[in-house]
């Protein structure tokens, strides 16, 4: 039976250590890592916890071993956070599902993201990227502009004053963010249209989209835009009705050319904006999406789908074992 390690970084364990509730925002509930074991177990493999970088790197010291290891470990400093684990477990080479470092590194930097898909010729808005005031100076981009950190998830440093108009208001924002979260700014020019989430399972050729999820923020939200505060709270002030036609055939063919010029692997998702023209536009790709079964883009829109929880995670694990072998 295949050994199935699971790494993660556990919400409840840093909020006990004094961190906040948007410090932690992108880690994981026990609902969480209980649905995921409890869904691998149903797969037929057998499981064993083992948290987060630290608590890997003790196992590892104590001579433990894995076949596999299920990895959405986020991680909580640097710029590389996200790629420490699967680093880790590179050196003692023991396979894992989900993406390599060097894609986790990249992708977690937004502005060298789109660096890498504009010179792709995949549609992307026009961007700068700001590391200190004095780089405002040289912004030459069409108002109105968006104003986000370069490597946050989960709408962090997003909220209704993202959205800038003014060379004044895009100044003022961006000496805030660049205090408030110490890393460079991403400052594109604003997309008007529709905003969607694209689900993906597989690598490569074999990639596949799973659903295109439109993401439709209600005059109910306090804040038109996908922020922080939007997301914690979506219920009731956030829809998520499913692509169809043409919307969706132009939003796939946009998402895989991203995940496989990226070179993502087994699952996660690709944020699209429509432009002016009606043209998908790549924002961020995700490789480790949230498979939080209740709340969760990736399950929710593999859902609408008419893919079960088990089904979804049925398929990362085949898309890994398939890669590895």
């Amino acid at each position: 039976m295949t050994t199935v390690g699971l790494t993660y970084d556990l919400r409840s364990d840093y909020l006990k250590e004094g961190y906040s509730e948007e410090e932690t925002a992108e880690f994981d509930s026990e609902i969480t890592i209980s649905s995921v074991e409890k869904t691998l177990k149903e797969l037929g493999y057998k499981t064993q916890r083992i948290g987060n970088v630290k608590a890997l790197i003790k196992a590892l010291n104590e001579g433990a071993r894995w076949d596999l290891v299920f990895n959405i470990a986020e991680g909580m400093y640097g710029i590389g956070r996200e790629a420490q684990v699967p680093a880790l477990l590179d050196v003692y080479q023991i396979p894992y599902v989900f993406s390599d470092p060097l894609v986790l590194s990249l992708t977690l930097h937004k502005g060298l993201t789109k660096r890498v898909i504009r010179d792709c010729k995949i549609p992307t808005a026009n961007f700068h990227i700001i590391e200190k005031p004095s780089d405002l100076t040289s912004v030459n981009l069409s108002y109105p502009l968006f104003a986000k950190p370069v490597a946050e998830g989960t709408g962090k440093g997003i909220d209704s004053r993202s959205k800038v108009n003014s060379k004044a208001e895009l100044e003022k924002l961006c000496v805030e963010l660049l205090a408030r979260f110490k890393q460079p700014v991403l400052v594109e020019e604003y997309l008007p249209g529709q905003e969607f989430t694209v689900g993906i399972v597989g690598t490569g050729d074999d990639a596949r989209v799973v659903g295109v999820m439109e993401i439709v923020i209600t005059p109910k939200a306090k804040e038109s835009t996908y922020s922080y505060h939007t997301k914690e709270n979506w219920r009731g002030i956030v829809e998520y009705p499913m692509a169809t036609g043409d919307v969706e055939k132009k939003c796939i063919e946009v998402a895989l050319g991203a995940w496989r010029t990226l070179g993502c692997r087994d699952g996660g998702r690709v944020d699209l904006k429509m432009d002016a023209t009606g043209t998908p536009n790549f924002i961020e790709v995700n490789p480790l999406a949230g498979i939080n079964p209740e709340h969760s883009d990736l399950p929710m829109l593999a859902g609408k789908k008419g893919l079960t929880f088990n089904q979804l995670i049925d398929m990362i694990m085949k898309s890994a074992l398939n890669r590895i072998n």
